[in-house]
């Protein structure tokens, strides 16, 4: 499961985890995606939304 927001198109971001001796390891930061039903054209679908998007109210979800 890819970890992207279909709305915003948040996706993951690396970087370096540094120690306090100063060693650098890579890893990821992915966001916090939700799987929901929302409408999207006036019909209910199933889509992968991160929850700052759902927090500001750009996706409508289908109770």
């Amino acid at each position: 499961m890819s970890a992207r927001c279909d709305i915003c198109c948040k996706d993951q971001k690396s970087g370096n985890q540094v120690s306090h001796s100063n060693i650098k390891t890579k890893r990821v930061w992915k966001p916090n995606i939700k799987r929901i039903q929302a409408i999207i054209n006036g019909t209910p679908r199933t889509i992968k939304v991160c929850t700052r998007c759902l927090r500001s109210g750009r996706v409508q979800r289908a109770i």
